[in-house]
């Protein structure tokens, strides 16, 4: 049966920044189809995870602060989920963070800050992940592009390059692993009624602008993104790898 290929009994799942969002959201989906969540955030998971096992998976939370863990210790977490669940199959990496400055005052360090999280971190995991998937034979890793890996967005030089720079490596790790049975896409969200967005929810001018060039009339919700997760971290969508899907409400063709 066709939804059976859809289904992720027996996989095991890490995701990042999942202690609300778009990560706690692509947690609790890739559990409700069937598989156990590593949950790896620098603060409190803990709703989530009651949340998965509630519905009769297991969880894990691990804590690492991205903008400060090495690459030694972003592997270590691999190491750790194979030590506990004897295989990692899903890698969702969402955590991301942003901040907002004129280009010209954009501080060294802000800008040092979102990329290390943003995208060496990113890189960091995907690497570690992929050398078990590979070892596998089988994998499936999900980046949290943006509209801003299209764009270039206000005063968000640092998001708007490492957003890019997701896209990119999406698409060279895709090219290297995909013969091995390790798929590699991302996910573009558009205007998402989350914590990085608020700023720009609040500034009234600015959030009607916004929801006058989406087709569909609103923002997005987590939620919206919720079976997109579930079907690239499934067998149905064994030979998409490389792509980056947009899923903005219209945004990009209006």
């Amino acid at each position: 049966m066709i939804l059976d290929s859809f289904r992720l009994d027996d996989r095991v799942a890490l995701v990042t920044g999942t202690s609300r969002g778009l990560g706690q959201g692509a947690a609790i989906a890739l559990a409700e189809a069937g598989a156990d969540v590593v949950l790896l955030d620098r603060g409190d998971a803990t709703e989530t995870a009651d949340r998965i096992r509630d519905l009769g998976r297991r969880a894990l939370v691990l804590q690492r602060d991205f903008a400060t863990a090495s690459p030694g210790e972003l592997a270590s977490v691999v190491t750790e989920v194979v030590a506990q669940f004897g295989h990692l199959d899903i890698l969702v990496n969402n955590a991301g963070t942003i901040r907002r400055a004129p280009a010209v005052d954009y501080t060294a360090d802000d800008w040092s800050d979102v990329l290390r999280v943003n995208l060496d971190a990113v890189f960091h995991l995907s690497q570690a992940a992929g050398r078990q998937m590979l070892a596998q034979g089988a994998g499936r890793i999900i980046n949290v592009a943006s509209m801003l890996s299209f764009q270039g967005g206000i005063t968000v030089p640092a998001y708007a390059a490492s957003k890019h720079a997701v896209a990119g490596l999406t698409k060279a790790l895709a090219n290297e692993w995909a013969a091995a049975g390790v798929t590699v896409n991302a996910i573009a969200p558009g205007y998402m009624a989350t914590d990085n967005t608020a700023a720009i929810r609040a500034d009234g001018d600015r959030e009607k602008s916004i929801v006058a060039r989406i087709p569909a009339g609103r923002w997005g919700d987590p939620a919206d993104l919720e079976g997109l997760f579930v079907f690239l971290a499934s067998s149905a969508s064994a030979y998409i790898t490389g792509a980056v899907i947009p899923v903005d409400g219209g945004w990009l063709v209006r």
